[in-house]
């Protein structure tokens, strides 16, 4: 037969086998490409995931220590699943291999408890030297008492004698409006205080840590340390900050129903700075001691209130004083509020068995509850005709003593 030309307009097929060649070629480009996409994904997963590096010569060894074990992970699980999956393919039934039947090998028991154990004891040895340096809390500069309340840090300084100098509390400071959705959340929300812990860069800063009503958890990550704060239990970490800064934590130990807005800011300051910031503490300490005896108007009392209000009552009475309903009852007309003023300061030092309202007496000083109480007892409202002033409420602890 002759050859005939193909009808105009008509394309021939190219055989199957090339159609089949490029099919496979393309698929293995889009598998190479969606490989290494994936592998940037990952990239960048992975950053966000793992643990920082921190900026401490310990968080540092920490993070160091984290990916030498990860590795090594990694690298056991590639052999022992890439063994495995080899012996599935090379070995399956559909190729004609049998399996060994043996009940016991002496040298197989022998290598598979050997070679772990080895394994362990070479990770143990780093780990061990880092956690070393991790518990090593003496020969400190400075010590701060970290202690944790429902749900605010209480931080003390004390001196070398572990006495406090002075002391206060860190609380949540993001608006209401932001954490309510009236307004759009700000860079650091739930992660900003109104008085952050400062302490010297470059100085060996011991904390020790204890609570005043549940376990909390103090957990600052650019310094690589996180310890439980417990009732009745007093743990140590401590941390060398080498570099000035601002450094944010949270509370990692579920204490409640406000455990997430609990956070921890450390304010990093030179040297000669944090020195003179503590100057002025001390200065501010014998000031407020020397107010416990001072006589305040109403306008003071009313304006110093306000903040101890916002700082501690307002997250479950409200800002409004309506409260909520049961478990946090309102102040508003209330019969505490606008009754005895011996009531009204018993319950505020005291707190109330069996409710949510806890004990201030070990949180606030005699000027403190005295401008509190005033503040409670002419708001929203509620009017009384007496002014309540330090002298009272030392008087009322003296009496209960």
């Amino acid at each position: 037969m002759k050859n005939r030309r193909a009808p105009l307009g008509y394309r021939m097929r190219k055989p199957q086998q090339d159609q089949g060649a490029t099919v496979k070629r393309n698929w293995q480009l889009g598998s190479a490409a969606a490989i290494a996409l994936m592998m940037l994904a990952s990239t960048a997963s992975a950053d966000e995931l793992n643990m920082r590096r921190g900026i401490t010569e310990i968080s540092g060894e920490i993070y160091d220590l984290h990916m030498l074990i990860l590795w090594i992970c990694v690298a056991i699980g590639v052999v022992v699943f890439g063994a495995m999956f080899w012996s599935l393919i090379h070995h399956r039934k559909s190729a004609g291999f049998q399996p060994a039947k043996f009940h016991e090998s002496t040298k197989l028991e022998i290598a598979w408890t050997l070679v772990p154990t080895l394994i362990l004891v070479g990770m143990a040895i780093p780990a061990t030297d880092v956690l070393i340096k991790m518990y090593d809390t003496g020969g400190e500069d400075l010590a701060v008492e970290v202690r944790g309340y429902q749900w605010k840090w209480q931080y003390k300084y004390l001196d070398e004698d572990l006495n406090s100098t002075f002391y206060f509390f860190s609380s949540l400071s993001t608006p209401r409006e932001e954490i309510e959705g009236k307004s759009a959340k700000g860079e650091y929300y739930l992660l900003e205080v109104d008085n952050p812990l400062r302490i010297p860069a470059n100085r060996k800063v011991r904390f020790l840590l204890t609570s005043e009503d549940v376990i909390h958890a103090w957990w600052v990550p650019d310094f690589g340390i996180k310890k439980d704060a417990i009732p009745g239990i007093l743990n140590d970490i401590w941390t060398i900050a080498p570099e000035p800064g601002i450094y944010r934590g949270q509370c990692t130990e579920l204490c409640g129903k406000d455990h997430g807005f609990m956070p921890i800011v450390v304010q990093v300051m030179p040297e000669a700075e944090y020195d003179a910031w503590y100057a002025e503490q001390l200065a501010a300490e014998t000031t407020r001691r020397e107010a416990l005896s001072k006589t305040f108007t109403h306008e003071e009392l009313m304006a110093e209130g306000e903040k101890v209000y916002g700082t501690f009552c307002a997250s479950c009475h409200q800002p409004n004083g309506q409260g909520v309903p049961p478990v946090f009852p309102s102040l508003v007309g209330s019969v505490i509020a606008t009754g005895p003023l011996e009531a009204h300061l018993d319950i505020i030092i005291n707190g109330k068995a069996g409710t949510a309202m806890q004990a201030f007496g070990k949180q606030l000083d005699a000027a403190q509850i005295a401008a509190v109480t005033h503040y409670e007892r002419h708001s929203w409202g509620n009017k009384t005709d007496d002014i309540t002033q330090p002298r009272d409420v030392i008087a009322h602890i003296e009496g209960q003593q």
